[in-house]
């Protein structure tokens, strides 16, 4: 058991948990070589693209100047990533989190790079995917060391309670009510989890300093918690991590 019942009670009460040296050095550095490898063959492919958010959180001028390298389900392009959502200490955590059958919805990368990483608004992940037992979680493995200075992940405790809640235009919450100054800091070594409900209010900071912030971010449920919206569907979605999906069905890709 990687996390005891405290901890588990207090991911419970505050909608996300810490939890230290879940992946060892070794780990990390496969995955920071395949983030950098999936960037290049992007870039190669004509693919790239910045993933920063718009809207008006940041001056324009600031805004543009920003950039952020995201790409989803990165399991698909690197097995390093394939063997860390399954990764015996992160199904410790979910199984004591979720239950004893733990799913996969999705991955992604999300790299801010030195001096211009773009910031993320606060707001919760539930309207992208939203599911009606509300046990979706994220996993957000630190490949760097984070920090304010470098745009950490900023939550702001026992939010998961409020339940949904109104939106941007989908993506965020309104900053001038919940800035992101407002989100308490969790600074994180690389191989690090910061591990959080979806209805937990969270975002991040720009990356100010002369590092990056590297960070694998895989998103997980209870196979029973079935999504209210035909929504954020992708190919191959469903993966058991741990544990047996008690219902039986085909599982095809998108037409």
């Amino acid at each position: 058991m990687l996390i005891k019942a405290h901890e588990a009670e207090f991911y419970n009460e505050n909608g996300y948990l810490l939890v230290q040296g879940v992946f060892n050095a070794k780990e990390v550095k496969e995955m920071q070589d395949a983030v950098e490898s999936i960037i290049h063959k992007a870039a190669a492919a004509k693919l790239d693209k910045s993933a920063t958010w718009q809207g008006d959180y940041l001056p324009p001028e600031e805004l543009k100047k920003l950039v952020l390298k995201g790409f989803h389900d990165v399991h698909y392009h690197d097995a390093a990533f394939t063997r860390a959502l399954s990764h015996p200490n992160m199904v410790a955590v979910l199984q004591n989190i979720i239950g004893a059958n733990v799913q996969l919805h999705h991955s992604k990368m999300l790299v801010k790079p030195p001096e211009k990483g773009a910031a993320f608004p606060l707001h919760q992940d539930y309207p992208y995917f939203p599911h009606k037992n509300h046990t979706m979680l994220a996993a957000s493995v630190h490949l760097d060391d984070s920090d304010t200075e470098n745009g950490c992940i900023r939550v702001i405790p026992g939010t998961h309670k409020n339940g949904p809640m109104e939106h941007v235009g989908m993506h965020f919450l309104n900053h001038k009510q919940y800035p992101i100054s407002m989100g308490t800091p969790c600074p994180a070594k690389a191989g690090d989890v910061l591990f959080f409900n979806y209805l937990t209010i969270h975002g991040s900071d720009v990356n100010r300093s002369q590092r990056p912030r590297r960070n694998i971010l895989f998103q997980y449920k209870d196979p029973l918690d079935p999504p209210t919206q035909n929504v954020h569907v992708n190919w191959g979605q469903g993966l058991m991590v741990c544990g047996e999906n008690p219902i039986f069905r085909e599982y095809q890709p998108k037409s």
